[in-house]
This record gives structure tokens, sequence and C-alpha cells, in this order.
């Protein structure tokens, strides 16, 4: 259990990557260009058509390791307010994550929005306003913890870079999901040691 954690960011990361080029011309179908329109039903619409199921169950999988992997910072972080909000944050976060395993609708499309396609639309709302705020209160729970504390700074530099490329949208969401991608793989080396 204790090294699940270390798979969690890599898993999604090389499952992300192998489906969008196995799914490449299916994703250009659905109206996503690489680098013009890199969110345009990505990754969300991986999980529409062939090999759908992998990336819903991608969902589901790195989901559960996130909630897990905030559990685990809960146990090993100094227990003060930040901790303690911080890591439910987290691993609401990751419940939402794992919500997104609920089917998206194509953006294009004919036929009216489904309860599936809501409800993924509204975890990923919740997601962002679960993993960011998550992150902002951790990094005073690490600033409170010797153990912990310059991976304070490291947290508000993935912070500083994720938080424009996220709202900048285009190829800049790429900076933004390694980033964030790249900061739980470090948390959860750090936790393992």
């Amino acid at each position: 259990m204790k090294k699940l954690i270390l798979i969690g960011p890599v898993l999604f990361a090389i499952v992300l990557v192998t489906l969008t080029f196995v799914k490449y011309d299916f994703l250009l179908s659905l109206g996503w260009h690489p680098i013009n329109d890199p969110t345009f039903d990505w990754p969300s619409g991986l999980a529409l058509g062939r090999f759908g199921g992998v990336m819903t169950a991608t969902f589901i999988i790195t989901g559960f390791i996130m909630a897990i992997f905030a559990l685990r910072l809960f146990f090993d972080l100094k227990l003060t307010p930040a901790s303690k909000l911080g890591t439910t944050l987290m691993a609401f976060a990751g419940l939402f994550l794992a919500a997104l395993a609920f089917t998206t609708d194509p953006t294009i499309r004919d036929t009216p929005a489904t309860w599936h396609g809501r409800l993924h639309d509204l975890s990923f709302v919740l997601l962002g306003l679960t993993l960011f705020p998550a992150m902002i209160v951790l990094s005073f729970a690490f600033r409170a913890d010797e153990r912990w504390k310059n991976f304070a700074i490291y947290t508000w530099g993935t912070l500083a870079l994720a938080g424009p490329a996220f709202f900048i949208k285009g190829a800049a969401f790429y900076v933004f999901l390694l980033a964030i991608l790249v900061w739980n793989e470090v948390a959860a080396i750090r936790l393992n040691r």
C-alpha cells in the first residue's frame, strides 16, 4: 500500500499519452487539436469510443490513489489546522478525479446533455475547486513541519506555474497537467522515504 501512491501520477501520464496516440484520429473527429485546442474534449474524450474503458478505469484508479495519498500525507504531517484541511481537500480532489469516470458528452453533438455528462462536468469543476486550494493550504502545512518545510517552496512554485497555465488554456494546458503530475509524484516519493 505504501508504494501504491507512487504509481498514480505515472499511471495517469502513461495512459493519457498512450491513448492520445492510439485515439489520435478519433480525438480530431471530436474537434480536438493538439496545439490549437488541446482541452477540447481532452482528456475526458479519451473515455469515449474504442478503448474508452481504459481511461474510465484510469480516472477511478488514480482518483482513489490520490485519496490514499492524502490519507498518508495526513498521518505524516505535523497535525495543524492547515494539514487537516489540506489533506481533506486533497482527498476530495481524489474522489472528484475518480468521479470523472462518469462518461463525458462530446462538446459537439446533436443530442441533449446526459446525466452522466453533467456529473462528469460537475466532477471536473469540483476537482479544480479542491485541488488548487488543497495545494495552497498544504503549502502552509508544509511550512509548519520541519521535515516538509522546503517542499512548501516547491508547492508555491508549482502553483505559480500551473495556475496561469490552467487559465491560459491552449498548449499551456500541457504545462499545467505536467506540473501537477510531477508535484504529486515528487510528494509521493518524499512520503515513501
